[in-house]
């Protein structure tokens, strides 16, 4: 199955209203599917130096939700809410109250959370890969229960144990908002390929930076990898599941103030690689489109995401292929 392609805007800079509600309205002007806002705490500061990740400034929930106010048709997703930062069951009463206030046009993403030093600055518990999987596990499906049925929630897991009430408000979207889960590694891929929607195909950031590993796990044969992990999950629901990945490195010609050059230095990987590294868009307009269809084809990848600092950069490609 061809799915058409969309694109979306991860936001990560603006640091006022104004700022805010502007990106959000260009995003939706600029022919994007949706404004993912991620789920990090950190500030400037000792903990993020030598992590490679920047600095989130507002936070999750209210930035989805002066999104949802300020835009009337855009989607507006969470990629990712990490787990281990909310309670599940306050967090699937606050996205289902988004959904409303955003009148169905929500996505929740879910992470097990992976920036180890956001933990230790934040205080809370960093849990073996195996427990924070576990919790992923029970937040999704305690979701996908609390949106779906009429009975009274009654979940009894590791982590969550919640019973003898209706969870509300009920979501716009039914049976529910989508559900994106994302990672990089076998378990939550093979997870999200049994209980997402969207699979978001990520860096294997087990190593808790984001950093030479990251990029070695996401190679075209890494990622093909990836793909049968979701497969293995999914079985035979795998057509159903729309797969979404993070493009990082990225260089248009005649659009980008950053060189090939650049990027090459950056990964370590000339530029023939570079180019078919399914996290990067490097060269001409043509190229960057022939190469994302080349992609779709091969990995299944319709659903692009990248940076709030490359959206006028990237708006050439949007022109060229969304909805196509």
């Amino acid at each position: 199955m061809t799915r058409p392609f969309r694109f979306a805007i991860q936001a990560f800079s603006a640091t006022s209203r104004t700022e805010w509600v502007d990106l959000a309205r260009k995003v939706e002007d600029s022919g994007f599917s949706t404004l993912h806002v991620a789920d990090h705490l950190l500030g400037p500061g000792s903990k993020i130096e030598g992590t490679g990740h920047r600095v989130q400034t507002l936070a999750l929930i209210p930035a989805l939700t002066a999104a949802a106010m300020a835009t009337t048709t855009l989607r507006i997703g969470s990629r990712m809410a990490c787990v281990s930062y909310h309670v599940p069951t306050v967090l699937t009463k606050e996205m289902a109250s988004i959904d409303v206030i955003s009148e169905g046009r929500l996505e929740i993403g879910l992470g097990a959370g992976w920036l180890v030093n956001e933990y230790e600055a934040l205080g809370i518990p960093f849990e073996s890969a195996g427990r924070r999987i576990q919790l992923l596990r029970e937040t999704a499906e305690f979701m996908r229960m609390a949106y779906a049925d009429d009975a009274e929630v009654d979940y009894r897991g590791e982590f969550i144990q919640s019973f003898g009430y209706h969870a509300v408000p009920p979501t716009v979207q039914r049976p529910r908002p989508p559900l994106m889960i994302g990672g990089g590694a076998p378990k939550v891929l093979g997870l999200a390929g049994e209980l997402a929607d969207i699979v978001s195909v990520n860096f294997n950031n087990s190593s808790g930076v984001v950093g030479a590993g990251s990029i070695t796990s996401s190679t075209e044969d890494e990622t093909r990898k990836k793909i049968e992990w979701i497969k293995d999950g999914a079985g035979a629901r795998f057509d159903d599941i729309e797969l979404e990945t993070a493009t990082y490195f990225i260089s248009v010609e005649g659009h980008s103030q950053i060189t090939p050059d650049a990027v090459m230095q950056r990964t370590g990987m000339d530029l023939e690689t570079l180019k078919r590294f399914p996290h990067a868009a490097v060269g001409s307009v043509d190229e960057i489109v022939e190469e994302l269809q080349r992609r779709r084809e091969e990995y299944g990848f319709s659903y692009i995401t990248v940076g709030d600092a490359h959206l006028d950069a990237y708006l050439p490609i949007v022109e060229r292929l969304a909805g196509t």
